[in-house]
């Protein structure tokens, strides 16, 4: 599928931009490689003096971050009109926090889990690279393929 959308719709962000992105939202994702395989996993973050900070509980990314510290977050968003999205990418390193005035520090910026059960693995990321774009969002017609209802299964014919 072609994009149609110029140059001049797409921006790159500053880290400045990129940063006010990321305090725009408390949800981004974690790329991690369990067992040899990459793996994502969607998280609540908030973001603390040029850092990433967010709980977790035993098991599969505690292992995964303890067994490698270089980890990547993305998160996206869009304006309320739905016409500019947004992508963040923070690479960097992972840290387990163990300092209780820091621990004390998450909890008073807001960062509690949204699960039930015991979340009280503390990790901060520290950004070595971070990125973003923001561009504007073609109309469906420009990214939606046209199909003839006449070719979909019966099910999905309205």
């Amino acid at each position: 599928m072609e994009n149609t959308a110029s140059v001049q719709d797409t921006k790159e962000l500053s880290v400045h931009d990129c940063w006010k992105y990321l305090q725009s939202t408390s949800v981004c994702r974690i790329g991690l490689v369990i067992d040899g395989n990459p793996e994502i996993f969607p998280l609540n973050f908030v973001s603390n003096y040029g850092t990433i900070i967010f709980r977790i509980g035993e098991g599969t990314k505690e292992a995964a971050l303890r067994g490698a510290s270089r980890v990547a977050l993305e998160a996206d968003g869009f304006n309320s009109y739905g016409t500019i999205a947004w992508s963040v990418i923070v690479k960097g390193n992972a840290e387990f926090v163990s300092d209780p005035n820091e621990i004390q520090e998450a909890v008073d910026s807001g960062l509690a889990p949204w699960q039930p059960g015991s979340k009280d693995i503390l990790v901060r990321v520290t950004p070595s690279d971070i990125s973003g774009r923001r561009f504007v969002i073609n109309p469906p017609s420009q990214w939606r393929p046209n199909v003839d209802p006449e070719t979909l299964p019966e099910e999905q014919r309205s």
